[in-house]
Order: C-alpha cells, then structure tokens, then sequence
C-alpha cells in the first residue's frame, strides 16, 4: 500500500475480516504488549468484528501502568526533598501512590513540571542551577534513546545539578516472563510496532522457539492490526510458529543500530518491579557507573511503606487474567477523573481504553 489512508479502507478491513473468518476453526487467546495496540484495538471496535473464538487480551503495554507503587512512593520523596524540581511526562503527575500523588505533592507546594520532550529537563537544569534537577525517566525501549541521549547532553554541557531517575523497563523479558507463568493461556503475541522499530524482530525468537507460538510485528492501524491477526491463526493452524514482521514500513531485523548503540552506551540492564507482576530479571535500565553522578537513586530518601489498594485489580488486568471489567472498581470509583490504580490514568491504560470505548 502507498498511501496512509488506505490502512483504513473498509473493504479491505471487511476482506481481512472475511479470511479471518475462513480460517478461524478453533479458540485463540492473542497479547497484545502494546498500549497503542490496546488503544486502536479499541478504537477500530477490532475485539467486536472478530469471531467469538478469537481473544485479544491485553498485557503489559503501558509504561505508566507497569510503574510499581513503590516507585512512586519513592518518587513522591525525591519531590519532598528542598531546593528541587521534578520533572516529568503528564500521566505519571496523577499516578497514585500509597497515600499521596505528584498532582497532590504540587498542591502542597513541590515544584513538579510537566514536560514534553526530555530535553525540557536539561533547559529547566540550565535555568536554575541552584535547584535539583531529577527527570522521571519512564519508558520502553521507544523513548529509552532518547533519554541516553539527554544524559550524554547533560554530560557535554557540564550540568552538575541535573539528575535522571530511571524507571525505563524493556518489553523481551517481560514477554517471557509472561509466557513463562501460564496464568493465561497465550496462543499468540502481537508484537509491539514502536518498540519493535527500536529493538527489530531478533530478540523476539525465543517466543517460537521456547514457546512453540507465534509472534506477529504490526503496525497501529486497522488493515495492521487484522491482518497480523489473520497471520497469527494461519501460522496456528499450520503449526510452525514464527516471527513475522508486518510492519515492514517502520521495522527491520536489525532495528535501529543508532537508538541501539545510544541505550547501550548509558544504560545496564537491572532487575526490576514491575506492577501485579513483581521483580523481574534483567527488565529494567539503569545509569552504567560512569554516569552515576546523574543517577537520582543515589539520593538517600524516607520512602513510605508501600500500601495497595485492596480492591484494585490493575495487576491482574495487566496480566491479561481479568479485563476492567471484573474489577469492583472500574466506572463506580475508579475513572480517569478519578484514578484509584495507573491502569486508568494513562490514555494507553487497558482500563482508560475500555472506560472510552467499550461497550461491553
């Protein structure tokens, strides 16, 4: 296809649907690890089009909804701190922690900025040299590049007051781990585009391979997103699971060796938490030793006990065992007006997306 609104022509979408159709002979759990996915899954009414037999489930796609509590405890006490300034994308101010907010701790007087680009970090640096500077670095491996990035600035220009708190989590591990749990049977993974177009489709091969399942690249509009979903059943009813990317227009093997060599350069893989799921090996980012002075967890902080909230389900939701909708919470307390979990804060957030769209 040449043009952009052509991955929106409805009678290609209903010819897709038509094979779909052709081919669907017995039940298919499919994950998508891609709150972008979630959201034009959504958005297209895709979950309501398929036949009865196909699921798509929703797993780990949002940055903002994987981020832990504790996480945010500990960033609520970095924005305690005297003489600093946090700043950060919008979604993660209103991100509840165990008793308190970044929207609640700037009520209360802390200096928290939201920003666009990371790069704001480093011009709120040079404004105020007297203040600490921390930018909340959350993320999969889309923005983690452009992080590096800011960091290797930071250094080129000498800033000694500025400082990133590394929250950057990366998608293979989280996958595996997934697959590894058997909570949910999982019969297919629709691959992530963004993150694919960073990483490529290599580190993807331990899905067939270890798993004997197979794993789509698609893109975010509707004719991407139905036909990975008509390759998935072929590549089921054939029984020779692959690695196949749709998503040629963005995605290439190798990925992007530059975004690549940028992660590689500033960041080593760590241990990290992840929301519902738990500490997961080699699933995070931190600053490699040679950049630690800008690393904010070198800050000694009293972080509060972490306390959840007993009725919220964001964990299981973020699992794929339950949808919103099973959640005691979800539309009576819980609304994006309203966010008692980080599901519903973010716009990518498998509970902000079926509070807009779903009708079910």
């Amino acid at each position: 296809m040449k043009y952009y609104d052509e991955y929106y022509d409805k009678k290609l979408c209903q010819s897709i649907m038509k094979k779909i159709k052709g081919l669907t002979a017995e039940e298919m759990n499919i994950m998508e690890v891609c709150g972008t996915h979630t959201v034009s899954i959504f958005r297209a009414g895709i979950k309501n089009l398929l036949p009865k037999k196909i699921h798509l489930i929703s797993g780990p796609g949002c940055p903002v909804c994987v981020t832990p509590i504790s996480a945010i405890d500990h960033l609520i006490a970095l924005a305690r701190m005297e003489e600093t300034i946090i700043t950060t994308f919008g979604d993660m101010i209103n991100v509840p922690g165990s008793s308190s907010s970044l929207k609640k701790e700037k009520a209360r007087g802390a200096d928290i900025r939201m920003i666009y680009s990371p790069y704001q970090a480093l011009e709120v640096a040079q404004e105020f040299p007297q203040q600490k500077v921390i930018l909340v670095g959350i993320g999969f491996e889309t923005t983690i590049p452009l992080l590096a990035n800011v960091v290797l600035e930071a250094e080129q220009k000498g800033l000694s007051n500025f400082y990133l708190l590394s929250l950057a989590k990366i998608m293979p591990p989280i996958i595996e781990e997934l697959l590894q749990s058997q909570e949910v049977k999982i019969d297919g993974i629709l691959g992530p585009g963004h993150v694919s177009a960073i990483i490529g489709s290599k580190p993807y091969q331990f899905i067939p391979e270890h798993y004997h399942i197979p794993c789509i690249i698609a893109g975010f509009e509707p004719v991407d997103i139905l036909w990975a979903i008509y390759l998935l059943i072929q590549q089921k009813i054939k029984g020779i699971p692959l690695v196949e990317n749709q998503y040629t227009r963005a995605v290439r093997e190798e990925g992007n060796p530059v975004a690549l060599a940028l992660m590689n350069r500033v960041f080593i893989p760590v241990d990290s938490d992840w929301r519902g799921i738990g500490k997961v090996a080699a699933s995070g980012l931190d600053l490699k030793p040679e950049f630690s002075q800008f690393n904010a967890h070198n800050f000694e902080v009293e972080v509060e006990t972490t306390k959840e909230h007993t009725q919220c389900r964001c964990g299981e939701v973020l699992r794929g065992i339950i949808t919103p909708l099973q959640c005691p919470l979800f539309q009576q307390v819980c609304t994006p007006e309203n966010p008692i979990g980080a599901c519903m804060v973010s716009s990518e957030g498998t509970c902000a997306a079926y509070y807009k769209y779903s009708n079910e």
